[in-house]
C-alpha cells in the first residue's frame, strides 16, 4: 500500500519551508527545492522616490499622495501566491495527499485566498503561527499529532 504523503508548509511574508511526512513515524524531511526566500524590505526600502504632490481644489495648498497599497504588504501579498501556486502545481502533480498549512496569520490568510478549490481541499490543518525560524527537531513535535493521524 502506498503511503499518504502529507506535505507541511511553514512560511511567513518573506519565506516558506516545504516538509515531507511519508507516514506516521517517518517524521518531516525537506522537500528539495522548495525553499522559497526573498529578501525582506521596508516600504522605505522599496520605494525611493518622493511622494507624489497634488494641488488642493480649494486654495493653494499641496499635499503628498499616498500610495493605494503599502508596497511591503504588496511584496508579501505576492510571495504567499508564488507560494500557493507552487502548491497548486505540485497538488495537481500529485506530490502529496494532504497539506498542512503553519504560517504567519496574515500570510496564512493570502494563501487561503490564492489556493485553487482542489488544493484547499487537501488541507487537513492550519496554524496561524510562524514557525519560520523553528529548527527542524522542533517541529516533529510540534506536528507529531497532526501527523499520527
Amino acid at each position: 500500500m502506498k503511503p499518504v504523503v502529507t506535505w507541511i508548509v511553514i512560511a511567513d511574508g518573506t519565506q516558506a519551508r516545504v516538509f515531507e511526512n511519508a507516514g506516521p513515524g517517518k517524521g518531516l524531511a525537506p522537500v528539495d527545492g522548495l525553499r522559497l526566500e526573498e529578501e525582506a524590505l521596508k516600504t522605505s526600502e522599496i520605494v525611493t522616490d518622493r511622494q507624489g504632490r497634488s494641488y488642493s481644489s480649494v486654495g493653494h495648498g499641496r499635499s503628498a499622495i499616498e500610495p493605494r497599497t503599502d508596497p511591503a504588504e504588496y511584496r508579501e501579498t505576492e510571495f504567499a501566491r508564488r507560494v500557493a501556486a507552487l502548491l497548486d502545481e505540485k497538488h495537481a502533480e500529485h506530490a502529496f495527499k494532504r497539506l498542512i498549512i503553519a504560517a504567519a496569520p496574515t500570510t496564512l490568510g493570502d494563501l487561503r485566498k490564492a489556493l485553487s478549490a482542489a488544493t484547499r481541499s487537501a488541507i487537513m490543518a492550519e496554524m496561524p503561527k510562524d514557525l519560520t525560524n523553528m529548527p527542524r527537531q522542533q517541529l516533529d513535535k510540534q506536528f507529531g499529532d497532526l501527523l499520527a493521524l
